[in-house]
């Protein structure tokens, strides 16, 4: 013990002196991840963006896509090197206008060399310049592009952005898009924010369109949808731009039944802003595939992109309801950690819950307790996965999404209706455009319910095994009408 105290005051003088004398440690590279517990290399460390301007021509007849991104980043450590999460073959890269040296590391990780040192503190320009079929490239052992008959799909979670932009992947990191696409007559490229250019002719046969988004975006989030659309626009009352767009594959059965539900989008979004408090974005919409072309509807920032296989059986408004809140839940307040999920799907469920009590197709408290006493028997292993630690592989798990939505409807008993809405408010205001965790969720719960919740936190979240009710709960014993099409919302179920 002798030795190792003096060792460590040795340490520390000499740490001391260095300071004193004005020696800097030496440049270092970032770090290969954003620290996340589930997915350690997704993000970087070293830097922080601001913006991207993603410029792509796409060629459908090949999938062929080439492009150049410029990132408005700074450096927050003096840096020798940095990663981007990036898969396409790479061309060129520049930084801070002068040519950088790159090169492939482990799974999907592009690392750049900068020709001079980065200052912490100082401006980075990043232009990257690439060309590749990006549904021929395979990381981690799949590809998020989706190549379809009429074009492609940038549309995943939690990773989809290395396969058309590179980028710091990770929610934390988030920033504002400028995104324009060239792509031939008769096929359109949809993304997330207000368009600034439609369809606008540039050279022969090709039409260039582009997207702003002006509030901080997670890069799962930033979307692309390129094939042959039917589009519309219009304005909300707040003059914010509308734009919903259906691929015409859609069989006319589905068509309609998406439109009745996808042009609602206004109308859910405005009830949801009286729960959650003002709509975080200045742009609104919704994008249709064709049915099977995607197998699952994603919250993308603005504008969800849904799989037309969920309106086979006729309207879903609940599907709507879901992806909207996201916007909220999940968009403007992203996960700070991936295992914190629930707080993005959760909440969303719950959104669902509050449409059918709306619409009198069932309370909040009758499709809780269906599904905790008839959907999961006690001795189902739906209990025994943790929404608020799931693991990795079972991210999307139905506990995610129902036990979630369970958490909060019980929270609501035990604070009641006012102090509830308070706090999801709450939540979304004092997390806006940022990340957020569990436990800064449960303590904003404290603070404005007045109470202490780590016990009732700890056996709905972080407990194995159906979680015993109160005497105040009540079972019901028939389906309430809502159901089904809530179960379809989930992600992955059409």
């Amino acid at each position: 013990m002798l030795r190792r105290s003096l060792t460590v005051t040795a340490a520390v003088l000499a740490a001391v002196l260095t300071v004193q004398s004005g020696a800097q440690a030496a440049p270092a590279p970032g770090s290969p991840g954003a620290g996340d517990v589930y997915y350690p290399e997704y993000g970087n460390g070293g830097y922080d963006v601001a913006h991207y301007d993603i410029r792509l021509r796409y060629y459908p007849g090949t999938d062929r896509l080439t492009g150049t991104t410029t990132i408005l980043a700074t450096a927050t450590q003096d840096l020798s090197a940095f990663n981007l999460d990036f898969v396409l073959a790479t061309t060129s890269v520049r930084v801070n206008n002068r040519p950088a040296t790159y090169a492939r590391q482990g799974d999907h990780e592009l690392v750049v060399t900068p020709a001079r040192p980065v200052a912490a503190g100082t401006p980075l320009t990043i232009v990257v310049e690439y060309d590749d079929v990006p549904s021929n490239v395979v990381a981690s052992g799949f590809t998020s592009w989706n190549r379809t008959p009429d074009g492609a799909l940038a549309v995943n979670e939690p990773e989809i952005s290395w396969w058309w932009y590179p980028s710091n992947d990770h929610p934390t990191d988030k920033a504002t898009y400028d995104v324009s696409v060239l792509v031939p007559e008769g096929i359109e490229a949809i993304s997330n924010g207000v368009p600034t250019r439609w369809a606008q002719p540039v050279i022969g046969g090709w039409n260039r369109w582009s997207w702003r988004q002006d509030r901080p975006q997670a890069p799962y989030l930033a979307f692309l949808a390129l094939g042959d659309f039917e589009t519309y626009q219009d304005t909300s009352a707040d003059g914010s731009p509308i734009v919903t767009a259906y691929n015409k594959r859609l069989a006319p059965a589905a068509l309609a039944a998406a439109k009745t539900s996808v042009e609602r989008t206004d109308e859910i979004l405005d009830w949801e802003a009286g729960l959650f408090g003002p709509y975080p974005f200045g742009a609104r919409g919704g994008v249709v595939t064709a049915a099977g072309d995607q197998g699952f509807a994603l919250e993308n920032q603005t504008r969800p992109v849904y799989d037309g296989a969920s309106f086979a059986r006729g309207s879903n408004n609940s599907l709507i309801v879901h992806e909207l809140a996201h916007q909220w839940f999940g968009d403007s307040v992203s996960v700070g950690q991936w295992k914190d999920i629930w707080l993005n799907e959760g909440f969303a469920s719950y959104a669902q819950w509050l449409w059918s009590e709306e619409q009198g197709e069932g309370t909040t408290a009758e499709l809780a307790s269906y599904v905790y006493h008839e959907v999961y028997p006690a001795d189902d292993p739906f209990w025994q996965v943790l929404p608020g630690d799931p693991g990795a592989d079972r991210l999307f798990d139905g506990a995610v999404y129902d036990r979630g939505a369970l958490t909060l409807q019980y929270l609501r008993e035990k604070v009641g209706d006012e102090k509830f809405f308070a706090i999801l408010r709450g939540w979304a205001a004092s997390q806006r455009y940022g990340d957020g965790i569990t436990s800064e969720f449960i303590a904003l719960a404290e603070q404005i319910s007045g109470q202490d919740l780590d016990a009732f936190f700890q056996t709905w979240l972080y407990t194995p095994g159906r979680p015993a009710l109160a005497k105040s709960a009540k079972a019901v014993s028939s389906q309430p009408k809502s159901w089904p099409q809530i179960v379809a919302a989930r992600h992955g179920i059409s």
